[in-house]
């Protein structure tokens, strides 16, 4: 772990695992005067009112960082149609049927890590192993909004239409709930620490 300071008011913490910044952001979210946290791959960077409190880094050194915190509230259900233009390519893959790698997927519980990319974004945590595959060889120039992909560990949504190169297993189905609307309070539908789960239609 190590600590970098970014102005009077917030620190940079780098971690080693996406467990361990899960673990780090449960810490800080419990110290005084927090007023943002950004969780990322390997990092978190909290911000807070009147300068970083003192104590800070003794905090994050008392915790087990290898305890992953749970997910916390409701899993949000995103009903899916699996019709993506890479079920097959992921099914070679993973050496099962195109009903196998969905029902692997819809199995699953999955856990936001961190969001970005593009407002909405979440990266899930909690793929099975057999899904757990490269990105294309060559990018897509234009992903539709809605698109359900895979990539490496995680898998995730687009919530608009954008560049990608994850696999595209399916589609939210109409009626979903958008992933970011920014009439909603809050406007991002899922968040870290959120649970998530697959249903196929």
């Amino acid at each position: 772990m190590r600590l970098r300071r970014c102005g009077a008011d917030s620190v940079l913490v780098e971690l080693g695992s996406l467990g361990e910044v899960a673990a780090a952001r449960a810490v800080l979210a419990g110290l005084p005067g927090l007023v943002d946290l950004v969780p990322a791959a390997r990092t978190v960077l909290a911000t807070f009112s009147g300068g970083v409190p003192r104590g800070v880094e003794d905090a994050l050194r008392a915790a087990d960082l290898s305890a992953v915190p749970a997910p916390a509230g409701e899993t949000v259900v995103l009903p899916t149609v699996y019709d993506g233009p890479d079920l097959e390519l992921a099914a070679t893959t993973a050496n099962l049927s195109p009903d196998e790698v969905v029902a692997l997927h819809t199995g699953a519980e999955y856990t936001v890590a961190f969001t970005g990319f593009a407002p909405g974004f979440g990266y899930l945590t909690g793929l099975p192993a057999p899904l757990r595959q490269a990105r294309l060889a060559s990018p897509r120039t234009k992903v539709p909004a809605g698109a359900v992909g895979v990539a490496g560990e995680f898998t995730g949504v687009y919530p608009r239409p954008s560049p990608g190169g994850w696999r595209l297993l399916g589609r939210l189905a109409d009626g979903a709930p958008p992933l970011f609307d920014p009439e909603r309070e809050p406007p991002a539908l899922l968040a870290p620490g959120h649970r998530v789960r697959f249903e196929a239609v």
